[in-house]
């Protein structure tokens, strides 16, 4: 009934619909974007909010999405033509274009997450278990001190050896508060001491305990145990990877924030305490944003890529070279939109984010 109907239909009536189906998913898909684009500008308002490097395996992806629509218009040409070998190669093409496309975003997620960008929203600042709130660390006789995300001794950045050596401490204590005790701690004494509020803790019966004797409590041993997963994870004074003011910045209100001796500044004046305690709980909710808005996209680009098999198959079939091209340039109306979105958002999250 259905292919009676259509078979009935002008090519002129046919051409008029499939492009107005499309033309309203596009309305749709841009009122969907616009509002996550508003949210993302409004939830920037009273934030604070982090900003790193957009991965460069995005812009390769751009690269794909701006040849694959150039091809796409000239297999669109090859068809009007009838040249058919012509057409199966540009549409074959844009395809793996596409396909190109795909595989850049996912290198750029996995760019981001090296870097310590994770799409749940994690805090930009550590709080809970901060090295140096309560627990330090004398590591072969040593201080650690803690700057940024770096670890130092001696004034110097620890080497990848060092740093090694010290996550495996992390490693051992990141089950500090369970009940059974704290298990065979190895070097316990001889390679490195804990010391809780400057204090040096002895290693006795499983149990961490002070210089009176008394052991420590369970909300420290809490404590004790963020504080090593953040040793174990390479983690210091933020979430996210690298150094600060190179590798990613802190805004608030639109204000950069600068960041010496282990405190933000706000221009020339310390973070208030008020301040300071909306900074601890703030979350990353830029980085979540940037996952979801371009994963969105990439969602749309893969269901379209899934109906571009279709498109090739009938392209080598030699259905489009019959003169009949509709569905062939509907696809490509929808193809160079997801392209001109892709471009808008890079734009917007670069200027953001």
């Amino acid at each position: 009934m259905r292919e009676q109907f259509e078979a009935e239909l002008s090519p002129e009536i046919k051409e008029k619909v499939k492009k107005n189906l499309v033309y309203a998913a596009l309305v749709s898909i841009s009122m969907v974007f616009a509002g996550l684009v508003s949210a993302y500008i409004v939830s920037m308002g009273g934030s604070f909010w982090l900003k790193t490097p957009f991965p460069t395996p995005f812009f390769v992806s751009t690269a794909c999405i701006v040849l694959s629509s150039i091809t796409f218009i000239l297999a669109v040409k090859a068809a009007n033509a009838r040249n058919k070998r012509n057409l199966v190669v540009l549409i074959s093409i844009t395809f793996l274009l596409g396909i190109g496309f795909v595989i850049s975003q996912f290198k750029g997620y996995g760019e981001l997450v090296d870097r310590g960008v994770y799409a749940s929203a994690n805090r930009i600042l550590v709080n809970e278990g901060r090295y140096g709130d309560y627990y330090t660390l004398k590591y072969k006789d040593k201080y650690l001190v803690v700057d940024g995300n770096d670890y130092l001794i001696d004034g110097k950045k620890i080497s990848e050896q060092t740093k090694n050596e010290i996550r495996a401490i992390g490693k051992q204590l990141e089950n500090a508060d369970r009940l059974d005790g704290i298990k065979g701690l190895k070097g316990y004494g001889t390679d490195f001491v804990l010391f809780y509020n400057s204090e040096p803790l002895a290693y006795l019966n499983e149990e961490l305990v002070l210089p009176d004797g008394t052991k420590i409590g369970n909300h420290d041993l809490y404590r004790l145990r963020t504080w090593a997963e953040h040793i174990r994870d390479g983690r210091g004074d933020f979430f996210v990877k690298g150094e600060f003011g190179k590798d990613f910045k802190v805004y608030y209100k639109s204000k950069e924030l600068a960041y010496k001796n282990r405190a933000l500044y706000l221009g020339d004046q310390k973070l208030s305490p008020y301040l300071l305690n909306k900074a601890m709980d703030s979350a990353d909710t830029a980085s979540s944003y940037l996952y979801v808005i371009t994963f969105l996209h990439l969602l749309h680009i893969v269901f379209t890529l899934l109906f571009m098999i279709r498109t090739v198959s009938y392209s080598f079939l030699g259905k489009y070279t019959s003169g009949d091209t509709i569905g062939l340039r509907a696809t490509g109306i929808f193809w160079h939109f997801l392209g001109a979105l892709w471009i808008f958002l890079l734009l917007f999250l670069l200027f953001i984010h």
